[in-house]
């Protein structure tokens, strides 16, 4: 694998990428697009990805904290859990969303029936 400057290739894209990535969550966050909440969830994860990308034996010793034999595989499993949370959250807002838009156009249609109905009554 190459190196540059100490770091692999892989290090150096991962680091560029978190970078450029967490520049887009500050833009979302001053054009009022997300909440500061989000801000710093999204802060924390590319700040996470940055540092494992840095020191990479981290996640080695964080397996052996928890048993699990490399450190790749907790990746994969921290990964499939934050991944299934904002599936979830995902499918929550739908859903309310969802919910609105017919409350939304239930009353919508009520009011242009009615509206209708006067209209044709001064007829």
């Amino acid at each position: 694998m190459e190196m540059i400057g100490g770091f692999g290739i892989l290090q150096i894209i991962g680091i560029i990428f978190s970078l450029f990535a967490w520049s887009r969550v500050i833009l979302r966050y001053k054009d009022k697009n997300i909440s500061t909440f989000e801000l710093a969830f999204w802060s924390i994860v590319w700040g996470g990805v940055v540092i494992i990308a840095l020191f990479p034996w981290i996640f080695t010793q964080i397996s052996f904290f928890f048993g699990i034999g490399r450190g790749v595989d907790i990746l994969l499993y921290v990964g499939m859990i934050v991944l299934f949370y904002l599936l979830f959250r995902l499918y929550v807002k739908l859903d309310t969303q969802q919910k609105e838009i017919t409350k939304l156009v239930r009353e919508m249609s009520i009011s242009t029936a009615y509206s209708q109905k006067r209209e044709r009554k001064k007829i």
